[in-house]
């Protein structure tokens, strides 16, 4: 007789977030790194998301915490890998990204970068090597320096592009970024601490240490199993949305990994074995997430937690998210941040209504806005509900 797959249910899912993604008080964390190493790799498109998706789960935050793990221990490494979006990981996961993801990432991101110089300005392999050993030369002697430092003495990064030639927004920007983004995909160079405020995007940049050179097919397939402690249960297509690989690359890392198969609300999926019995519920906890929220983007199935009606109120056109307010395991609503500083909510679903839940939304509100002190954030990807709420409409 054939052994039937365990099923989970979406109550079991919801319960293991609310601790699993310390989004329970009493989960909740002491340092940035706990709350790295729980949700994997924190988005960073937006600087202040990192800095915001861990003071939601740290019991007492404060951004020198997270600057002193970032620029000073190095214990957490930005980079640009799953999807080709910025995430800081854990330091020990810096060289598992690296060779399942980032050097896919930051070959095309060159192969990209030398045809259009070599369209547009006859540059070729030689031409780019000479730059970026010009750059390393540079930061050698800065020690760290701004991009327009850089620029000002690596002469090469000051040719300029033409981007969507002949359109209305066609652009002529220098490749001063495209080359320190290729570098730092690679590994070669890393950005230090932003201009301003731990908000700002404009970073400065300094040599770094190569990662160990990890075989691929390893690497993937720690990756999974790494996902899956912090994710799972998730499906195959979870996997290979959040990875950003081929689905037969996806297929062979799991079948590598300890997971077993599981049913799910919407379909078969994955799960270790210590995933299997789940408690149905634990206490109600709310939190108030960033945008791009590694919690909010983490599965490519998303009804299990979000409300299918939400979504068009909650992402924008490319499919990001924006900042949300979660109860009970689930997204119930939205916020922003208004120029003067007021965190504006709006709840979206009743059951965020009752008089348990309104307190604890109320809290965690209060304790964003003490968080962000003097600090104004606006993200990059605006969302209908986030715009309306932050323009007080």
């Amino acid at each position: 007789m054939t052994k039937s797959r365990p099923r989970i249910t979406d109550e079991q899912r919801r319960a293991r977030l609310a601790t699993a993604h310390l989004l329970a008080p009493a989960a909740r964390a002491t340092t940035p790194e706990q709350v790295a190493d729980a949700l994997l790799a924190l988005h960073a498109t937006d600087p202040a998301t990192v800095y915001l998706a861990v003071a939601a789960r740290m019991t007492d935050p404060t951004p020198a915490q997270l600057e002193g793990a970032l620029y000073e221990q190095r214990s957490l490494v930005r980079m640009l890998c799953m999807r080709r979006t910025m995430f800081v990981v854990p330091r020990d996961l810096a060289p598992v990204i690296d060779a399942s993801t980032a050097r896919a990432v930051a070959a095309r991101e060159r192969k990209n970068l030398l045809k259009v110089v070599g369209e547009q300005h006859g540059h070729g392999e030689e031409w780019l090597a000479a730059a970026e050993r010009a750059v390393l030369v540079a930061l050698a002697g800065f020690g760290e320096a701004t991009a327009a430092e850089l620029g000002g003495a690596v002469p090469a990064l000051r040719t300029q592009i033409t981007l969507s030639p002949g359109k209305p927004y066609e652009a002529t920007p220098r490749i001063t970024s495209r080359v320190l983004g290729v570098m730092a995909a690679q590994g070669r160079i890393r950005r230090g601490r932003p201009l301003g405020t731990w908000a700002s995007s404009q970073f400065r940049w300094a040599p770094a240490e190569p990662h160990p050179d990890l075989p691929a097919d390893d690497a993937r397939a720690e990756l999974v199993t790494r996902y899956l402690r912090s994710f799972g249960p998730a499906t195959t297509e979870d996997v290979k949305w959040w990875t950003g690989w081929t689905l037969t690359d996806t297929r062979r890392a799991l079948a590598r990994t300890p997971a077993v198969e599981a049913d799910l609300s919407h379909g078969p999926g994955h799960a270790l074995p210590d995933q299997l019995d789940l408690p149905s519920e634990v206490a109600p906890a709310a939190a108030l997430l960033p945008s791009l929220d590694p919690t909010a983007m983490g599965w490519r199935h998303r009804d299990w937690y979000l409300d299918p009606a939400h979504v068009p109120e909650l992402f924008d056109a490319f499919g990001n998210i924006g900042p949300t307010i979660w109860w009970d395991g689930r997204v119930v609503g939205g916020w922003a941040q208004r120029p003067d500083g007021e965190i504006a909510t709006q709840l979206l679903a009743p059951a965020s209504r009752t008089p348990e839940a309104r307190e604890a939304i109320t809290t965690e509100t209060a304790r964003l806005a003490a968080f962000l002190g003097e600090i104004r954030i606006r993200p990059s990807m605006r969302t209908p509900l986030e715009r309306r709420l932050a323009e007080g409409s």
